[in-house]
């Protein structure tokens, strides 16, 4: 069963706990907001990374939207997302990458929702507790190539 660890908003701070719960997973997809090269090497030693630069990153070397497919399934990472009003040229970018999931972060909310037969999540933020927010980050998972994906999420705590 593949599974993929999604994060965002770390901001410079890789709480220990982040990696105990993405043992084992095919892939991670970092949202933005990383806050320093250094933690996506980090987060390779647990598995593959996909980042993209957040709101906060100017000078990272990380672009400000990625495709991946994993397992089969395609995957767009973006930082700043709203998914009920898309911006244009991210409508666009959608329409012609036809991804099966868009990851994203920013606002420290978990979300998930399926719009037009799109799945968007939000894992929400693993950084430093901000906004009296909780910490989380997800799993995705599913069986074959056939069945829905999964989203769990996973809440750190203080």
């Amino acid at each position: 069963m593949p599974r993929i660890g999604l994060i965002s908003d770390t901001h410079g701070f890789l709480d220990p706990k982040v990696a105990r719960h993405l043992v084992g997973v095919d892939h991670i997809l970092h949202a933005g907001d990383i806050g320093g090269a250094g933690l996506v090497r980090e987060l390779e030693r647990v598995a593959p990374v996909t980042a993209v630069s957040g709101n906060t990153d100017a000078g990272l070397p990380f672009r400000e939207t990625e495709n991946v497919v994993v397992a089969g399934r395609k995957f767009l990472v973006h930082h700043i997302v709203n998914p009920r009003r898309l911006p244009e040229r991210l409508a666009r970018r959608i329409a012609g990458e036809r991804p099966e999931v868009v990851v994203f972060g920013h606002t420290h909310e978990p979300f998930r929702e399926v719009i037009d037969g799109l799945l968007f999540v939000n894992p929400g933020s693993v950084g430093r507790p901000r906004f009296g927010k909780p910490r989380t980050l997800a799993v995705l998972h599913w069986a074959d190539s056939e069945a829905a994906i999964q989203v769990d999420f996973i809440e750190l705590g203080p």
